[in-house]
């Protein structure tokens, strides 16, 4: 019989899904431990009643003793992880640079990795305990001008699927979500990952790129199948309190129908759907 879980450290908990998440587990009674990148959320975090620690991806040092501010926080025991801290860079893969593709893992694969090596071992030690990894539908299907991003979470589905196989004969249960469009701040970011790294004037990808900032600059939902944080809450709440969670768990329409779509379609007339995206 699994154990409860109680306490929960969360990555990523400036803004969208991670914030909603924290500030939700929090209501239900879990001792939650957010996190963010920048000294300044996490003041605002706390500020607003949360427990809050800084820890930058992009930095060994800041996961450690985030981490290790994080056990403090939850009276040395931490039950679960949830992964969610990421972002994406936007761009035609032969208009990055290749530090842009390194930063893109650094934060949403690297930075995930050193993380969990932490938590495995903690929840070893302590013979329970549970992963959740956030990833996406673009780790199931891939997108024009979304190939950082695409990559990144391509390899963090195949990380997961072999942590899973890995801890089976451990008390640690792991588990993916795949949201499609979700309500926060991801096309903001983005925006601003694509003006640092791509020359938008000096490419055959220019008319596109006119497009992509459109797409990134407007206001509310992505589309009409945009579904709010709540919706990601869900399978957070079902794969930290079910005996037996799932290894995937699917979130919002287009989610549903690309994977059901990778595998009725060949490759060719699945690429003839992708590329209208």
């Amino acid at each position: 019989m699994s154990k409860p879980i109680n306490s929960i450290l969360i990555t990523g908990c400036s803004s969208g899904i991670g914030l909603y998440c924290a500030q939700e587990l929090q209501q239900h009674g879990y001792n939650v431990i957010a996190s963010c990148r920048k000294a300044e959320d996490v003041n605002t975090l706390q500020e607003s009643g949360l427990q809050c620690v800084v820890l930058d991806l992009n930095s060994e040092i800041s996961i450690e003793q985030g981490w290790q501010q994080a056990l403090a926080l939850a009276n040395g025991k931490i039950d679960a992880l949830f992964n969610n801290g990421a972002y994406g860079q936007p761009g035609a893969l032969e208009d990055l640079p290749t530090q842009a593709l390194r930063q893109q893992f650094e934060t949403n694969l690297f930075g995930w990795h050193h993380l969990s090596r932490l938590a495995i071992a903690h929840m070893l030690q302590q013979q329970h305990g549970r992963i959740i990894q956030n990833s996406s539908v673009l780790g199931l299907v891939a997108m024009k001008y979304r190939g950082a991003y695409n990559a990144s979470k391509f390899a963090l589905e195949g990380y997961t699927d072999t942590l899973r196989l890995e801890l089976a004969d451990t008390p640690i249960q792991v588990s993916l979500i795949e949201p499609g469009p979700i309500t926060s701040l991801f096309r903001k970011n983005a925006k601003a990952a694509f003006e640092q790294h791509i020359d938008a004037n000096n490419t055959r990808h220019q008319h596109a790129y006119k497009q992509t900032l459109q797409r990134l600059e407007q206001e509310g939902p992505s589309s009409k199948f945009t579904l709010p944080a709540s919706a990601v809450y869900k399978a957070l709440l079902h794969a930290l309190e079910k005996p037996k969670p799932k290894a995937r768990y699917y979130v919002t329409f287009p989610t549903h129908l690309f994977a059901w779509l990778r595998r009725i379609l060949s490759v060719s007339l699945l690429d003839k759907v992708l590329k209208k995206g």
